[in-house]
């Protein structure tokens, strides 16, 4: 009986043992990826903040149709990161939604379109899976943009997005992007950035430029959303891997324990009947 305890915490053992090796690896390879896309998603920075400067961010804007853009990744093991994203994407919905209202989804990323169909299935308009196939590019970026500008009729774009700040910290962000009507209408009264104290060169009309400004801007804050949120998910997952690496070392650690005394007390139990049948056969 002794013996079969020992050879099933032996086996154990040795499949804790190879679950971190897996950990390490993946920690490893998180860490690799990790400094070439920081390095790119702090470059992507610039390129919508002059949006926001020029034409604002008006996350209380009420409008009829909302679209909310969910940014998810397409992998799990990487803590409560896609969660986070859905909980704020729901509570903004929540929001969002009345009688007059409409508001729609659309899911970048499988975990996020894999909690949101549950209950959200009849609101998703559009996902977009394998987003991170390849290492992001703006020039893919812009053409999904463009396609889900097309696709979907909206008054305000609602990305949300995990913003990375280190491995160990991101937070959850809303970025909005209004229609070039709504922006107009916004920017007459006063809301959003004065747009008639800039001189028109080249012809174009004012709801032309909005209308390229608004695409151009999509795309941008696209883009530094989507590094954004593929830099805290390698982030995450170097954390998490860590952590589990930790726990099955201290697994193991246990499990050494108890095979060594599972072993010893066979051990003592033998030789307790070799002594106890050389003293029977003695006397």
């Amino acid at each position: 009986m002794r013996h079969l305890r020992a050879c099933a915490v032996r086996t154990r053992m040795k499949s804790v043992r190879n679950i971190q090796k897996i950990t390490k690896a993946m920690k490893m390879v998180a860490a690799s990826k990790l400094r070439a896309v920081q390095i790119r998603t702090e470059n992507s920075r610039g390129l919508w903040q002059p949006f926001t400067a020029l034409l604002g961010d008006v996350p209380s804007v009420d409008v009829k149709k909302n679209v909310i853009v969910a940014i998810t990744s397409d992998k799990g093991l990487c803590g409560g990161i896609n969660s986070t994203s859905v909980k704020v994407s729901k509570a903004l919905h929540k929001l969002t939604s009345g009688p007059e209202k409409e508001s729609k989804y659309v899911i970048l990323g499988e975990k996020g379109k894999v909690q949101l169909i549950r209950d959200s299935k009849d609101n998703i308009e559009m996902t977009v899976s394998e987003l991170q196939k390849n290492p992001i590019n703006y020039t893919q970026i812009a053409v999904l943009a463009d396609d889900i500008l097309k696709n979907v009729e909206y008054d305000a774009l609602r990305v949300v997005f995990n913003k990375f700040h280190s491995v160990i910290s991101f937070k959850p962000t809303m970025t909005t992007i209004l229609s070039p009507e709504v922006m107009e209408k916004e920017s007459e009264s006063g809301k959003v950035g004065d747009l008639d104290s800039y001189e028109i060169e080249g012809g174009e009309t004012k709801s032309e430029i909005l209308q390229n400004l608004t695409e151009f801007q999509f795309s941008c804050v696209m883009y530094n959303a989507a590094l954004e949120n593929a830099c805290s998910e390698l982030g995450a997952r170097m954390s998490a891997m860590d952590s589990s690496s930790r726990n099955a070392g201290e697994m193991l650690d246990r499990l050494t324990l108890t095979y060594n005394r599972t072993r010893q007390a066979s051990i003592t139990t033998e030789l307790i009947e070799i002594i106890s049948g050389a003293s029977a056969l003695e006397g």
